[in-house]
Order: C-alpha cells, then structure tokens, then sequence
C-alpha cells in the first residue's frame, strides 16, 4: 500500500471522528454511541490533525506516483482544506436556521432518521451536551462579532418548536424513551430558549445577512467559495456566468411556453408557472407516487446511456413528518454494504404549494440519473481508498446532479412541455443562485434585492424565491457549485465530441467522468483530457 493511500485512510478516519452520524449512515461501525464534538478544542485538535495530514501528502512528489494515487493526493488536499477552510472561518458560530445545512438543525435532523443500534440511547444521551456546546460557540461568535441573521434565527426557533412536538420522532427503540424524555427533548428546549433570549436580540437585519458584513468577511467568503466551487473563480466572475445564464435561458423559455400556455411573453410564462392553481400537487400521496414512477421510467432507460447500473434501486420516501416545509428534496446515500438504499426524499409537507413540473427534473437530479447513479457509482470502487469513494465534493456532486437534468431530455425522459418548462426553471434556479448568492455576500445585497432579482429573473414561486435567498444566507457558497459543476461536465463533453467526432460514446464519457469517483473540478478536467487522449485514433 501506497504512502498516499495510508494518508487518504488517515484523512478518512478523522472525517469519521469529526461526523460520528456520518459514519453511521455510510453504514460503518464504531461510531454509534457519539455526535459530533462542537467544542474550540476539537476544531483545535482537528485543524491540527487535517494541516498535518495535507502537508504530508503535499511532500510526497508526483513523479513515481500511479495516475490512481496522483488522484488521491489531489483529493486529500481539497478535502482537508476544505475541512481547515470551514474550522478558521467559524461557522458553527453564527449559521443558525432551520435547515439542516447549519449545526443544531444539521444534528436533529439527520439523529431523528439515524440507523437503530443498541448504542442509540447512549447517543441520544449527549444531545445535551452537544447542544450545549453549540450554544456556547454562538456566545463566543456574538463575543466576536460573529453574528447571526435575526430572523433565520426566529425559524430555528419554530423548527425546534416542531421538533418538541414531534420528539417521539427520536425515539428508535423503546429503550430509548427514557432518555429522549429526561435528555433530549429538555435540551432542546434548554437551545430553544438560549436562541430566543441570548442570540435572537444581536442577530443581524435582512439588510446586512450577507458574509461580508461580518468581521473579515470577503475572506469568510472566498473560502466557502473555493471549498464549493473546487475552482479559483472570483465572486465576481461567478455573479457574470449567473447572469450569463439567465440571459441565455429567456431564448429557451419561448417556445415551449408558446406551446404550453399559448404565449411567448416571458412574464407571462413565469407568470403561469407560479400561479396556476392546476399546476400543483393535491396530496403527499400524488406527489411520492409521480416521483417513483419517474425514477422507474429513468430506470429502465439508462442502459442505452450507461455502462454500469447500481446494483440496488433508488428507494422514494417521503420525508418524516417533523421535518420543515422550507427543506428541500434531497438525496441520503445508503450503507456501503447495500443493507439500506440509498433514498430519495419528497417533502409532502405542503402539497398545494409544490409545482407539478418541478417533480420530474427533481426525481432526475436526486435520483436516477442524478445522485442515486453518481453516489453508488462512487461507493462501489472497491479499489479506491475509501476517502475518494466518499468525498464531498460538491461541485462534482451537485454538478453531475445538475448535468442529469439535461441530460434526462435527452433521453426522451420528460413526459410534456410542462414538465420541460420545470427543467428550464430549475436552470433558472440554479443560475440565479450565482448572482443571488454573490450579490448577497460578496456584493453586501440586502434579503430584499435577493427576492426581488429571482422573482423577476426566474419563474420560482415567490415562497419558493424566499426560502431559496434564506438558504443562501444560511449555507454561504454552498449553492454556487451545482452550475459550476454543470458547465464544466458539458464542456468537457462538448470537448470529447469534437475531438472523437464518430469515436465518440456517450456511455464511455459517462464511466470516464463517473468511474474516478467525486474530485475537484481541475482533476476532472484533468482526466477527461487523458481519457480523450487515449482513445484509439
């Protein structure tokens, strides 16, 4: 075994320690009776641990290494700098939300569904600790001028409200109920009352929600976007391809919303798209069924487009009903031994509101060919260190994500124009997040711009544009990376069409940028310029 190797197995063993939940939803044991240590000395004691892990692998030369382990080493040093990044900019100190992309929420969220063990009550029992110590960063960042977003702050209060009401949601096993009533649900009230007395009156106004409003912000920023792009795009050049896009995609929009709604007015596209009342979903029950049947029929059309099929179908499931309305779907992988699938989640929470035509690109993106395809493709590279089989990457990930869309009309898998128009309105989403993201904390935009750039620029429904604009100012970067990663796949298709001409297989451009597992965007690049070259001429 390779020094890079052993490294990789190093950096991957620490990213288990520093998400103990993680490692329980991977399926991997030795883990199931902790949480995540929130505390300055763990993020001092980590931070250590990644620099020395990076460093040493920045010593080793590239010369001599296999192209496999050259991979790797690229891999161990984004991962560990984006896990340094995320340590010195503090976030766990003033991202406070409902969603589960900021720390309590994170933690409450992902426990209530976390895999039954005998060791599930002793986990449970240091929920309060867990959120004790989050508290007690937040009174540090308040100390450092590291301020929430005041009413982000006000949803994590009605959120921890829900969950108290469903607490019963934690309680996996009846040996359970004893702690969950004498632990958990009192720390949750403990947090709840902290965030309302001590942190609700600092938090910072809709004017000012961005990053660069805090102390050393612009820096606070460039990491996230360096660790969410994986490129060395400014904010400023991300904020021109956003607008580049949404310019691009008004000439999209005309003819099927000629052929949809009888109209080519932009306005009146988007117009129709958010208001009509039969553009909407009835029951939960509607909105599961037409996401099943969607992956199903993704499903049987991917051989013509791939080599490899996962060995285990996408499984669709609502989300549990203590979750928010405001949560997006999403994707959760399964175990790596195939006991659990990988899952894709519907929110069934409010039916009336959610678009018809968002179904199909959502089930294309999250599941089939989207995630389900790219996550399991990954996992199984038993040859692989399993740190490149897992990795985080999120402009890999949400790109490909994203690229399935596209890449779902052209396997004839939409079913109508409308459910095309919600492919286009998801390019719009996406692109949008560009400017909206840039301009809310790279350019100082107010929450008010935000809502008011998405809803004349994309045709999201307007509780849709806000809780879209909250996300960004919760999660800072995190949403820049699903159209970064987009363009680049299809430039590097575009690339081997043009070079291949005849030679060219979609199949065998799919295993190529699928068959490495999650890297940086400049590896990808990297591999699919060899792949081209080595193609027989």
């Amino acid at each position: 075994m390779s020094v890079i190797v052993d490294l990789a197995d190093e950096l991957f063993d620490l990213l288990l320690d520093r998400n103990p939940l993680g490692a329980s939803f991977m399926g991997l044991p030795g883990h199931e009776d902790r949480l995540t240590d929130y505390s300055q000395a763990a993020d001092q004691r980590f931070s250590a641990a990644f620099g020395s892990v990076a460093a040493r692998a920045r010593a080793v030369p590239d010369e001599g290494l296999s192209s496999s382990d050259r991979i790797t080493k690229r891999t161990i040093e984004h991962e560990a700098e984006v896990q340094l990044g995320r340590i010195e900019a503090r976030w766990i100190e003033f991202t406070v939300s409902g969603l589960f992309v900021t720390p309590a929420a994170g933690l409450l969220t992902f426990l209530a569904d976390v895999p039954v063990t005998d060791d599930l009550p002793q986990r449970l029992a240091t929920v309060p600790e867990a959120l004790a110590t989050i508290a007690q960063r937040q009174r540090d960042g308040l100390a450092d001028g590291l301020t929430p977003v005041a009413h982000l702050v006000r949803q994590a209060i009605d959120n921890l409200d829900t969950r108290l009401s469903t607490v019963d949601a934690y309680v996996g096993s009846e040996a359970c109920r004893p702690v969950v009533e004498s632990a958990v649900a009192p720390a949750i009230a403990a947090y709840r009352d902290f965030l309302a007395t001590e942190l609700l009156p600092h938090g910072r106004n809709p004017e000012h929600g961005g990053v660069c409003w805090l102390p050393d912000g612009d820096r606070r920023y460039a990491v996230a976007v360096r660790a969410h792009t994986t490129t060395s795009l400014t904010p400023d050049a991300l904020h021109q391809i956003g607008l580049d896009v949404i310019a691009g995609l008004a000439e999209e929009y005309v003819p099927l919303g000629r052929a949809v709604f009888g109209t080519d007015s932009l306005p009146e596209i988007f117009r129709r798209l958010r208001e009509d009342p039969a553009l909407r979903w009835t029951t939960g029950d509607e909105m599961v069924a037409a996401a099943e049947a969607t992956v199903r029929r993704a499903e049987a059309a991917a051989p013509a487009w791939f080599h490899r099929l996962p060995a285990v179908a996408c499984e669709v499931l609502p989300y549990p009903p203590s979750t928010p309305a405001s949560t997006p779907p999403a994707y959760r992988h399964g175990t790596l031994d195939g006991s659990r699938p990988g899952t894709y989640y519907v929110n069934t929470a409010v039916p009336h509101e959610a678009a018809r035509h968002k179904t199909e690109v959502t089930s294309f993106h999250e599941a089939v060919p989207g995630h389900h395809f790219e996550v399991t493709r990954a996992e199984s590279l038993t040859s692989l260190p399993m740190l490149r089989r897992t990795a985080a990457v999120t402009a890999y990930r949400e790109g490909w994500a994203l690229y399935a869309e596209r890449l779902a009309d052209e396997m004839g898998l939409y079913s109508t124009d409308l459910d095309r128009l919600g492919m286009l309105m998801m390019d719009s989403t996406r692109a949008g997040r560009l400017v909206v993201d840039t301009g809310l904390h790279a350019r100082g935009w107010s929450r008010q711009q935000a809502i008011d750039y998405l809803l004349a620029n994309t045709p999201m429904a307007p509780h849709h544009v806000v809780s879209e604009v909250d996300r960004y100012l919760a999660a800072p970067g995190q949403a820049l990376a699903y159209m970064v990663g987009r363009l680049e796949i299809q430039r590097l298709r575009r690339l081997a069409e043009s070079e291949l001409g005849p030679r060219f297989d979609i199949r065998d451009f799919h295993e190529a940028v699928l068959g490495e597992g999650p890297v940086p965007l400049s590896v990808l690049a990297e591999l699919i310029t060899d792949w081209i070259n080595r193609r027989p001429r």
